[in-house]
């Protein structure tokens, strides 16, 4: 009886091991699948361009835009071509506490779920994000996960966005207009 308790224990840990390893995310800046990928470090902290309406994962841009106040800054962010997107857009305008997540995005809640397409991609600094359906994600570092990307914020360096989106808690206002 000891030695089938033993091994029941010992079979326990094992699966709940392989499960928290298989949870955490890693942070690699290499990518997944096709793009203009720009490794960060190689290009100081500049975004990759994104003037061909691809993200980094060659997941389309669709155009159309919305606007992020942080404090008295404004950030204009170009929308993806998806349902989630789309759904973001027709909610604004919103406001989300955000918090500091493993040093390299800012996490809050959406108070409302949306459409999931989840693929695993490689994150940069700008990029808006659905995480679980209902929570809002700006990247402000490298991060490989499977994620529904919303969009990405125009003409900003990851040393500008870090600075804006500063240490801690941040509240952040998505609007439709400027």
């Amino acid at each position: 009886m000891k030695r089938l308790t033993v091994a029941a224990l010992t079979a326990l840990w094992l699966l709940l091991s392989i499960t928290a390893v298989a949870c955490v995310p890693t942070k690699d800046a290499t990518p997944t699948t096709g793009g203009n990928y720009e490794d960060p470090a190689q290009n100081n902290g500049q975004s990759a361009d994104q003037g061909n309406g691809q993200n980094t994962d060659g997941a389309e841009t669709g155009g159309d835009t919305m606007w992020l106040i942080i404090g008295e800054t404004k950030l204009k962010a170009t929308l993806c071509d998806n349902a989630a997107a789309r759904a973001l857009k027709a909610s604004l305008p919103l406001t989300i506490e955000m918090s500091d997540y493993g040093n390299f995005e800012k996490v809050g809640t959406l108070g409302t779920r949306l459409p999931q397409d989840d693929r695993t991609i490689t994150t940069q600094a700008g990029d808006l994000i659905l995480y679980q359906g209902n929570h809002f994600v700006i990247y402000y570092d490298t991060n490989r996960w499977s994620l529904t990307r919303l969009g990405r914020i125009d003409n900003v360096t990851q040393s500008e966005l870090k600075e804006i989106l500063g240490e801690g808690d941040v509240t952040v206002t998505l609007t439709d207009t400027p």
